[in-house]
């Protein structure tokens, strides 16, 4: 019996997919493990498998944006009709009653979270451009360094796919004991058909150039502003004297086996503050305020098409090196568009840090679920006062944007003087 194949939502924030391009075509036999195509999302792209063995009989949109739940293909028997039961599924596409989950919503196909490549650098090996294997596996060799040519594919057809680029890396692992080979740059060996930029030269002195929006712009742009016009936002700015906080770190990274960041310290003073503060780590529930008892802080990484969030969960309970190590690990993911779903949900609170940018102030918009977003600016040099004396202090400027449907302005004043506290006297922290 055919199986119709439909458009999978692979994170929380995702509305759509666009289909890049497809492996397979109508009329080619499927085996499972097959990749019958390329799906660009909010967050990555990445490779739709099959775990279906059959015939592809219908592709529903060649290249293009599908909303989720739309349907995409049709694997069946060799000359099987599927017309009915195409026509009764393209009927019940978009109906929010029946959307399925990520699990759900592909019964012949399953997504793999694997960002194909796409960054900037020296091209791929021409030898391996004409050696038939699935985009995931190049990119998994070209990181390693690996020449294709050298791997025998157990694909469809003999194409390599990625548990054979694989395969040969735990076999090298186990039998050499030679350094990690260092990731070698890679270009995408497919571009997605985007429109491209039109510059429009005309009358009146008109001149400007059209981007077309990427689905992470998209979603950015939907989130932030059902955010900033449903939640209404008000703000609460402290100053901070920041020269214990200057001093405890620097007696830290004498012996910290990482180099302890200010932004480490914030992240850890905001986690014992919250605790103290649980009223600032709700969430608004229309019906309900959520109290959440897990203390999970995002901290905001901007990328090309703008910004990430992924989450430190637990953060109360780490120590400033664990906090350092995992900010590290996961900003760098995000950078290189490899965070997984669940490495960007779970945030209770949310830091955004402009101060490394020279940025004295800003205000932020709130991140949900969060009910506030702690914008942070940079250590400066000004006058303060000192007991009778006049001196020169350093000096950072904290803003929280608060949901006032949740947070009311004595509440939120109460936790920044708890966070400044914190700052002044850094050991307060440990209590």
């Amino acid at each position: 019996m055919a199986d119709i194949i439909r458009m999978p939502r692979m994170s929380d924030t995702m509305e759509e997919g666009v289909i890049v391009g497809w492996l397979k075509q109508v009329g080619d036999s499927v085996e499972p493990g097959d990749v019958l195509a390329e799906v660009e999302t909010d967050k990555a792209t990445m490779e739709l498998e099959s775990f279906q063995e059959g015939v592809l009989l219908y592709i529903g949109v060649k290249e293009g944006p599908v909303k989720v739940n739309g349907v995409l293909a049709v694997i069946g028997e060799k000359g099987e009709d599927y017309s009915a039961l195409l026509k009764e599924a393209e009927a019940g596409t978009g109906s929010a009653a029946a959307e399925p989950t990520a699990q759900e919503s592909a019964p012949a196909a399953e997504v793999l979270v694997a960002e194909t490549s796409s960054t900037n650098g020296a091209a791929s090996n021409s030898s391996d451009s004409r050696i038939k294997a699935s985009p995931l596996a190049k990119s998994i060799a070209n990181d390693a360094g690996i020449n294709l040519s050298g791997i025998k594919g157990t694909g469809d057809q003999g194409r390599i796919v990625k548990r054979d680029v694989e395969a040969l890396l735990g076999s090298k692992a186990d039998t050499t004991a030679s350094p990690a080979i260092a990731p070698a740059p890679v270009t995408k060996e497919k571009e997605a058909p985007a429109v491209q930029p039109f510059v429009y030269g005309g009358g009146n002195g008109a001149n400007y150039e059209d981007t077309p929006v990427s689905q992470m712009r998209k979603v950015i742009a939907r989130r932030l502003g059902e955010s900033k016009f449903s939640a209404p936002h008000f703000y609460l700015t402290i100053e901070v004297e920041m020269d214990k906080a200057m001093e405890s770190r620097k007696q830290l990274n004498e012996i910290a086996p990482v180099k302890i960041s200010f932004n480490d310290l914030i992240v850890k003073s905001c986690a014992a503050a919250l605790r103290q503060h649980p009223a600032i780590n709700s969430s608004w529930m229309g019906d309900t305020i959520r109290k959440n008892n897990d203390v999970n802080i995002g901290v905001a990484v901007a990328v090309a098409e703008g910004l990430l969030v992924p989450v430190i969960r637990h953060a109360d309970m780490k120590t400033l090196s664990q906090i350092n190590t995992e900010v590290k690990l996961l900003a760098g993911k995000a950078r290189e568009r490899k965070l997984q779903p669940d490495e960007m949900q779970g945030n209770t609170f949310t830091i955004s840090n402009l101060g490394m940018f020279d940025i004295d102030e800003f205000t932020a918009i709130i991140n949900p679920p969060d009910a506030c977003i702690l914008a942070v600016g940079s250590i400066v040099k000004k006058p303060v006062v000192k007991g009778e004396e006049l001196v020169v202090g350093n000096v950072m400027k904290l803003t929280l944007s608060c949901d006032h449907r949740v947070v009311d302005g004595v509440t939120g004043a109460k936790f920044l003087q708890t966070l400044k506290g914190i700052l002044q006297d850094p050991i307060r922290m440990l209590v």
